[in-house]
């Protein structure tokens, strides 16, 4: 499988593995994220020696016997026997005394469970060798929330970790590139379905339409995608009922928490809080707040950050009696296509919107550098109600406010004049206004105004 993108990730691993010293990293995310190809991208750039085992769900003595029969195969050493995994971690930083090389222990949530006191071991070895071993060693794991632990005062490990990569999906322009064939257009709508998780996208079929994709891999019985959300919140949740309906409100459109205690069936308050704090830890659902009122809790809004998730809870979770009986193309048509279409994709299109801005601001384009982007909440006092704006961004002079339009048609300039006028009338102090556009504009004279055309976000 070709690797695409995280310069920035290779760039800290490589600076971290041409250390001549002893050095411990630690790489997490959730699960389909691309961890293992991440690291076994680094092996084959640096062209070095190296230990990969993916600890199992099994006992201590299984899973010492497997990583023994790797180390022998690497060092081309007889079958060695050890009375347990302190023992062999042990034996691996001995032989590093004398020559670099990598030791990756992928899923280590898995051997933490079996072992009591793993982390205390670890850190006791990595404290006997810190000053005469090579080695690089690396922690994987897809548990966000224990590998999080690791980096708590309490934990025995606290200190020992060089170097921590909370590896996130990737954006929409490096995911672009598992799809680079398809059209901009199309481009968009497969980032709104699978998101920027590389498992997913390299699902995708070039030779297929994103219609036709959409239903082989998630709009379909057995599709290969079907059950992977049911089972991502079953690995990290005892019970997922509550999920369940948290996640199907969200799909929904409703985003406050009063809408969301009362439009679902969560049984209370605490209950609500308790499941949306995990959600957040398991980084699929995002907790946000207007640039204007960022610690206003009543202004507050949770979202689905990962895009096949709501795209499963809008469509395929909701419906998934009527597509087990239905052929997938009248399903699709009937409940997939239109809203897809006139809101599911524009929704998603803001948020590429958004990403190209801050990518932009990153590479120095942006003059005055972006402070902060986000929603701009305000109060209307003739009409006595509230809004919010999806894309404002803030710099040294003060707002600029962005439209993002995934129209079938250029925009026009009476159109853009109509909501620069909304946006007057709202109270909101824009010094400019930006229009993203998929079908680019009919004219572009107005000085206060940057255009930006579906084609730029992909140069």
């Amino acid at each position: 499988m070709s690797f695409y993108g995280r310069e920035e990730q290779l760039k800290k691993l490589h600076r971290e593995i041409t250390n001549d010293s002893m050095r411990v990293m630690m790489i997490y995310g959730r699960r389909r994220i691309g961890k293992s190809e991440l690291i076994k991208q680094v092996i084959r750039q640096e062209n070095i020696k190296s230990i990969y085992y993916e600890c199992k769900q099994t006992s201590e003595k299984n899973n010492t016997e497997s990583l023994s029969a790797i180390l022998s195969e690497t060092f081309q050493l007889p079958k060695l026997a050890f009375s347990g995994i302190e023992e062999v971690i042990d034996y691996i930083f001995k032989i590093s005394e004398k020559e670099k090389f990598l030791f990756i222990l992928d899923e280590y949530p898995f051997l933490k469970a079996e072992i009591k006191g793993l982390d205390s071991i670890l850190q006791s070895i990595i404290d006997r060798y810190k000053n005469t071993a090579h080695v690089k060693f690396v922690l994987l794991g897809s548990y966000v929330e224990t590998m999080k632990n690791l980096l708590d005062h309490s934990n025995p490990l606290f200190g020992r970790i060089d170097l921590t990569i909370n590896l996130q999906p990737m954006d929409y322009y490096d995911s672009a590139q598992f799809y680079s064939s398809f059209s901009d257009e199309d481009k968009v709508r497969l980032y709104a379905v699978f998101g920027g998780i590389p498992y997913y996208n390299s699902l995708i079929d070039t030779h297929l339409s994103v219609r036709e994709n959409i239903i082989e891999l998630i709009a379909s019985p057995e599709a290969r995608l079907s059950n992977e959300i049911p089972m991502y919140l079953k690995a990290e949740m005892s019970k997922i009922t509550n999920a369940n309906e948290v996640f199907e409100t969200l799909a929904k459109g409703f985003s406050r928490y009063n809408d969301l205690l009362t439009k679902s069936h969560v049984s209370s308050g605490p209950t609500l809080v308790d499941i949306l704090e995990k959600l957040i830890k398991m980084e699929v659902v995002k907790r946000v707040s207007p640039i204007n009122y960022e610690n206003n809790r009543k202004k507050t809004g949770y979202y689905i950050s990962d895009n096949l998730s709501l795209f499963y809870y809008r469509y395929i979770f909701r419906y998934s009696s009527q597509m087990n009986i239905m052929d997938p193309d009248v399903f699709f048509d009937k409940y997939i296509r239109d809203d897809f279409e006139s809101y599911y994709v524009p929704l998603q299109f803001e948020e590429i919107g958004r990403q190209y801005l801050i990518w932009q601001n990153k590479k120095g384009n942006i003059t005055p550098v972006i402070e902060k982007i986000g929603k701009y909440y305000y109060d209307d006092p003739v009409t006595r109600t509230n809004g919010e704006f999806d894309v404002v961004t803030q710099d040294e002079n003060g707002y600029i406010f962005y439209e993002v339009k995934f129209k079938n048609a250029p925009l026009t300039e009476s159109v853009i004049r109509e909501e620069i006028d909304q946006v007057k009338a709202s109270g909101l102090n824009c010094y400019r206004y930006g229009f993203i556009s998929r079908s680019g504009f009919a004219e572009k004279s107005l000085a206060d105004v940057t255009y930006i055309e579906l084609a730029d976000l992909y140069q």
